[in-house]
């Protein structure tokens, strides 16, 4: 009997195991895409992103430093190995969106319904969710 229950437990962590694979590939995939095309929208200075940083009052030059960044830290997450340049990418990325969000409140400029302040949250909570997925090979 106890061999039929351990043999289901088994089962059942593999099913939660994969699950949880598919989970964080998911997200981390569509988070590296979707920062990887930002980043290159603003080394670009696409229109859109120069308009967004001349109204919060940031430099021209911020673009290209964030469009490298995002990229590299969009890299950093898919490669396999070098887990702690990973843990420097969530924690980057974290910020960059957080930040993001308090200079558009602290600049009363929310957009449309708040979008200028819930999408860089949203964008925040994705790395969050990729960052708690992620498999044991890589953590620290």
């Amino acid at each position: 009997m106890s061999k039929v229950m351990g043999a289901e437990t088994i089962a059942k962590a593999e099913i939660q195991s994969r699950g949880k694979m598919i989970a964080y590939w998911s997200v981390t995939i569509y988070f590296a895409i979707s920062m990887t095309i930002s980043g290159i929208g603003q080394l670009i200075q696409l229109e859109g992103n120069v308009e967004l940083v001349t109204k919060i009052g940031y430099p021209l030059y911020i673009l290209t430093i964030l469009g490298i960044w995002k990229v590299l830290g969009a890299i950093a997450l898919i490669v396999p190995g070098v887990p702690r340049l990973k843990e420097w990418a969530y924690a980057g990325f974290f910020f960059l969106l957080t930040g993001a969000a308090v200079s558009h409140t602290l600049v009363d400029d929310y957009g449309d319904s708040g979008f200028k302040l819930i999408l860089p949250l949203c964008y925040a909570a994705l790395t969050m969710a990729s960052w708690v997925l992620r498999p044991n090979h890589r953590k620290l």
